[in-house]
């Protein structure tokens, strides 16, 4: 751990105005690039998870002070942020704002004085984001699904992700992340500092490079699965008027991957001839949003077939969180990263 002089000399040299949390696990160079680019904090908080290629040592090298969970306790993203920012209450209790950002991302070198600046102007937004971008979209069609997945519309929006500077503050005042929301963390906050009558804003300055290492078929059907679990989640803990968190989204997974597919299985049980005609809807929905997304016509065709796709392991983690909560089972964590190699390897 970095001691207090060392956590002192880095505070007197930055600005005192915000600090940062870095939450990762096993992002090998993709830590040291992320924590590289923290040169403007006042005090960087890196939250380790048990990781196994040295990211303690680099993050301890490059002066971060660090938090190593204990994984006795089940982890989640929201409980590793939460870590950080106490640990950040701690050593600099009179920041202003605290920027979190994923250990495979790079912050813009000029997000934080845009960030700190508008919050600055803006009292009642309680957090800003910005422009994040897939740093290798051509490397994988996974990796150019996200680089879409984060070119969201600017202004006044209901919902961040997980790289967001906000108000130290008003996120105490809120209680923090809740820990025992496995995905989409960051939707389940924004719920209740709306409901505190606060804002969020994204802006369209460059925020962050995002490493995504997406390549393989099986960790986009995992990351899909999870998006299912939280919109399941989400709807359960919020889905009541007026916000109906995650309704829509939970009932498309429910009526695509999950009611349909049964429905077209009974169909061709009772009508052996002719009930295939039942599986049509799926071509016909393809269709519909090839026509409808935006971009050249193979992008929209190829948007569309992961759109339709997405349903079913969607619709899996749907089931899996109400299995879950009719079993009265703990989640698990649905890890769809890949697992880095060592500094030294």
């Amino acid at each position: 751990m970095q001691t207090s002089e060392s956590i002192n000399q880095r505070s007197g040299s930055k600005s005192g105005k915000f600090g940062v949390v870095v939450i990762g696990r096993n992002e090998g160079q993709r830590l040291i690039t992320c924590l590289r680019s923290m040169s403007t904090a006042a005090m960087v908080v890196y939250v380790d998870s048990n990781s196994t290629d040295g990211s303690v040592q680099a993050a301890q090298e490059l002066g971060a002070d660090v938090v190593e969970l204990d994984l006795s306790i089940p982890f989640t993203a929201a409980r590793a942020r939460n870590a950080g920012f106490s640990r950040l209450l701690t050593i600099g209790p009179d920041l202003s704002y605290i920027q979190f950002v994923d250990g495979d991302c790079e912050l813009a070198a000029g997000w934080p004085n845009a960030a700190t600046a508008f919050l600055d102007r803006q009292t009642d937004v309680a957090a800003v984001c910005g422009r994040l971008r897939e740093r290798y979209p051509d490397q994988s069609v996974y990796n150019w699904l996200c680089d879409i997945e984060w070119d969201r519309p600017t202004g006044e929006v209901r919902a961040f992700a997980g790289n967001v500077m906000v108000r130290a503050q008003v996120l105490k005042a809120v209680g923090g992340y809740r820990e025992d929301v496995i995905a989409a963390e960051e939707d389940e906050l924004c719920v209740r500092l709306r409901q505190a009558n606060w804002r969020i804003w994204r802006l369209a300055d460059e925020m962050a490079l995002h490493d995504a290492a997406m390549l393989h078929f099986g960790q986009w059907w995992k990351r899909a699965r999870r998006a299912g679990y939280a919109f399941a989640q989400g709807s359960h803990l919020h889905g009541s008027l007026p916000e109906r968190h995650f309704v829509r989204e939970a009932r498309r997974a429910m009526v695509w991957g999950l009611l349909l597919p049964l429905i077209c299985f009974l169909a061709m049980i009772a009508f052996p001839r002719f009930g295939w005609i039942a599986w049509l809807v799926y071509p016909m929905q393809f269709a519909r949003l090839s026509i409808n997304n935006p971009g050249s016509l193979a992008d929209r065709v190829r948007l569309a077939f992961f759109q339709i796709l997405a349903r079913f392991p969607e619709g899996l983690g749907l089931a899996g969180f109400w299995r879950n909560r009719l079993l009265h089972r703990r989640p698990e964590l649905i890890e769809h990263k890949q697992i880095t190699r060592s500094r030294n390897a």
